[in-house]
């Protein structure tokens, strides 16, 4: 990515805003410097949208106006998914409008949707209280070291840690959904509900609660061996029986041995993609969400299924 900067006209429609010094287009080589190093001195807000999309002219016009009335507190970028697919196929954009924000250089919250400016204004005052060198810098550094204690197993220490930012901020959502992890690390399953009943639904497209609601689903099904010993006795008898690996998958993931469920379930999206209604895809993509992105194997599994849908 270069760091020239290349000022693009408002779409007809558009507020006039959007030439100004806080709001912008902004193109893939402009990426970097326009959101990267522009979220070192102020947060970032980056707008994905494109000019067939209905629901994006509802909130563009509204997240603008939320922004120029927070007068400088933070910035907001627009980027044309239809000219910029690259780094809307990086930032695994799915459906639009879908709204990140970035502090310091990192991602750190978004939705996808138009939303009521009161939950926009909202989001933007959450953002702008994470400006570089306030007092969230600490909460943000907390919640890293939280999750990284968690991922490596060390879930003492990372509920010890989500505990701390929630005395201070009792509705941080990363603290919450990051304690529902631990709680279900722990089989305290019906803990883990009570806590993430807390996050407000304003919150719940957001990844971390995506991702905290897709293991308490995985965890709220256990399997017990006599029935994996079933679902591998069945598919020894017949390799091709996907519902047996569909549950064999979950049944090994719920034991942790994420990267044999993965296995069933590619070979299912291999042989048969459309089988019960792509079943088996969906289900990797809930194992991504509940596994988290920085996971091993979410980084190897969505490689394999990329090789495998893209053959």
């Amino acid at each position: 990515m270069t760091d020239s900067i290349i000022g693009l006209k408002p779409e007809p429609g558009q507020s006039p805003a959007a030439s100004g010094a806080v709001i912008k287009d902004v193109s893939t080589a402009t990426f970097m410097a326009d959101v990267i190093e522009a979220s070192k001195e102020a947060p970032v807000i980056v707008d994905f949208w494109a000019p067939w999309c209905g629901p994006c002219k509802q909130l563009t016009p509204v997240i603008e106006k939320v922004v120029t009335a927070a007068g400088g507190a933070v910035k907001l970028v627009k980027i044309n998914i239809d000219e910029n697919q690259e780094i809307a196929q990086q930032m695994r954009v799915q459906s639009i409008p879908a709204v990140f924000a970035f502090v310091d250089g990192q991602p750190v919250d978004g939705f996808m949707g138009a939303k009521p400016e009161g939950e926009i204004k909202a989001f933007i005052d959450k953002i702008a209280a994470m400006a570089p060198g306030s007092n969230t810098d600490q909460i943000a550094e907390l919640l890293e070291q939280a999750k990284t204690a968690l991922a490596a197993d060390d879930v003492n220490q990372a509920g010890q840690i989500y505990a701390a930012i929630l005395q201070a901020d009792n509705e941080n959502v990363g603290a919450l959904c990051g304690l529902a992890r631990c709680q279900i690390a722990k089989d305290d399953i019906e803990g883990a509900a009570a806590t993430l009943a807390i996050v407000p639904p304003s919150f719940h497209d957001e990844p971390d609660f995506l991702g905290a609601k897709a293991a308490l689903e995985l965890a709220s099904n256990p399997v017990d061996d006599e029935e994996v010993k079933k679902f591998t006795d069945a598919i020894a008898a017949n390799p091709d029986n996907f519902e047996a690996r569909f549950e064999l998958a979950n049944a090994l993931n719920n034991g942790g041995k994420r990267s044999e469920a993965l296995d069933h379930l590619l070979y299912i999206v291999g042989k048969n993609r459309g089988w019960n209604d792509e079943a088996a895809r969906k289900q990797i993509l809930t194992f991504f969400e509940a596994w988290g992105p920085v996971d091993e194997h979410t980084i190897a599994g969505r490689k394999q299924l990329s090789a495998i849908l893209f053959s």
